[in-house]
């Protein structure tokens, strides 16, 4: 029975250092909680700006390489936030690699939409 008792407190301590952790490492927000605004600009400039650069006009050396259209062209602007989001998700071509895996549908979908919005900054 002692046995028993002690198991439970290590259970109950390793429990709550985990809780300690996730919230210093997380502050204010929930693992599953969706992305805020900031955190959709983050994404962006981790994962999408080495090609589309910061402000999307594809002007960085790989943006170049690849011949990466302006997302901010009335060309590209003209896709509907449905096509925007399966691009964000699925991927485009040999050269634009499919996020859905790795962020989820609906971080995907918010980044899509930040990017459409990056002609209106």
């Amino acid at each position: 029975m002692i046995r028993h008792s002690k198991l439970s407190l290590a259970t109950i301590l390793t429990v709550g250092a985990l809780a300690y952790l996730s919230l210093s490492v997380f502050p204010g927000r929930s693992l599953t909680a969706a992305p805020r605004e900031q955190d959709v600009k983050q994404i962006y400039l981790d994962k999408c700006s080495v090609c589309h650069g910061e402000d999307g006009a594809a002007k960085t050396a790989k943006g170049r390489k690849l011949k990466m259209k302006d997302i901010r062209t009335p060309e590209v602007q003209k896709l509907t936030p449905a096509e925007w989001a399966t691009v964000v998700t699925k991927g485009k071509g040999q050269d634009m690699d499919s996020f859905e895996k790795e962020l989820g549908a609906d971080t995907c979908k918010k980044l899509a939409d930040y990017m459409r919005d990056l002609s209106k900054k």
